[in-house]
């Protein structure tokens, strides 16, 4: 049942969805829907929005085989690789507008990890060779100018210079490293190597693979740790549900692509212990909380939290047999259906919703950050699985 119904939100509400926010004048897809469902065409069209559809559209395709997906992530490649990409210094920049001139020429290596993440997967779909050349030199250009001895840095310049990192900084903080961007490094590099075993790659995911186990990792507290300076040494108190629920199944899908059974088994053990700690500390009344930080909860509700949960547990409950993280996902995509899914003829899913389930009204049904990736992904991820 799970599996029809997120095959029935997949295909009858979320493409739809997306569908309609083709801009066929200028290219890409609309970046702005207000929570009054007004459509903004002249809003600013985000660089990490549009890999998110490229590789939404990529997999909806390789897994419905319905030839519009393929075409619409055609349709979001051509624009992205005309206007998104620095010839000139290499890399993707942060923010077009809505005709496709750069916005923002930062280079963010979260950005330029979505860059890639997008490009392999549409390269699985299309067979497009242009795509895997131009993801494996998104590859080397972050390899050249992100990574320092330690870990990965996060903001440049146009030129590649170090900025402050206000686009992943958050609660007041300045990161210089986060798990944000070391998860979707991952996340990229294992799309990245499952579609070519380039061993450059491997040898990446693996430096990745060891930050997550070794540093980012708190075994005391059974948690990921969030924002750290260029050391990796902690700032801050916040503890991310979302973010973590998220890795436990990224990390287990990284493992399962490189093949290393001692690492499998190392990733293993952590991502028990995590998972175990949200489903204690984070699940209240069948949602899943978003953080806390300095022991409050965050009460917002989110929606891809939510999403995220729902794979991370049924994920647990296929590596672990315990058919208690089962009954989670199942009561997480129970509170999606009543709660999360936009009703209103012309919606898709709300941002956030409150402690009363009263949805935010100043937060975008689309802008940069709010795609198809984690309730498409959610989606696919339990039909397949299923």
């Amino acid at each position: 049942m799970l599996s029809r119904e997120c095959k029935n939100e997949l295909v009858n509400h979320i493409i739809p969805f997306w569908n309609k926010l083709e801009d066929k004048e200028k290219g890409g897809f609309y970046g702005y829907v207000g929570n009054d469902l007004t459509l903004d065409k002249d809003a600013p069209k985000g660089v990490i929005l549009h890999s998110r559809i490229l590789w939404f559209y990529s997999n909806c395709y390789l897994v419905l085989k319905d030839p519009e997906c393929l075409s619409k992530a055609r349709h979001a490649f051509n624009f992205m690789i005309k206007h998104c990409i620095d010839e000139k210094n290499g890399g993707v920049y942060w923010m077009l507008n809505a005709d496709g001139s750069v916005n923002d020429s930062m280079k963010h290596t979260y950005c330029q990890a979505f860059f890639i993440y997008a490009l392999s997967s549409y390269y699985d779909a299309s067979k497009d060779k242009k795509a895997l050349e131009i993801a494996t030199r998104l590859f080397e250009t972050v390899e050249k100018h992100c990574r320092d001895e330690v870990a990965y840095l996060e903001a440049f310049s146009e030129d590649w210079s170090i900025i402050p990192n206000d686009a992943l900084s958050e609660n007041g903080l300045m990161a210089d490293k986060t798990m944000n961007t070391t998860l979707h490094l991952i996340e990229a590099y294992t799309e990245l190597y499952r579609v070519d075993k380039n061993p450059a790659v491997l040898k990446a995911l693996r430096f990745q693979t060891e930050i997550m186990l070794n540093k980012i990792y708190d075994p005391v507290r059974g948690q990921l740790m969030v924002f750290f300076d260029k050391d990796l040494n902690e700032i801050g108190d916040i503890y991310s549900y979302g973010h973590d629920i998220e890795a436990t199944w990224l990390m287990d899908r990284a493992c399962d692509v490189i093949g290393d059974e001692h690492l499998s088994k190392r990733v293993a053990e952590m991502n028990k212990v995590i998972v175990e700690n949200i489903a204690k500390r984070a699940i209240s009344h069948g949602r899943l909380n978003n953080e806390v930080e300095k022991g409050v909860i965050n009460t917002w509700h989110i929606w891809w939290v939510q999403a995220e949960g729902v794979v991370g547990f049924y994920n647990a409950y296929q590596r672990y047999g315990d058919a208690r993280y089962l009954d989670i996902a199942r009561g997480l995509w129970k509170y999606i259906t009543e709660h999360i899914i936009d009703k209103r003829e012309g919606g898709e899913w709300h941002s956030q919703v409150d402690d009363t389930e009263v949805p935010s009204p100043d937060k975008p049904v689309v802008d940069p950050w709010k795609c198809p990736y984690h309730n498409g992904r959610m989606c696919l991820e339990i039909i397949t699985r299923m």
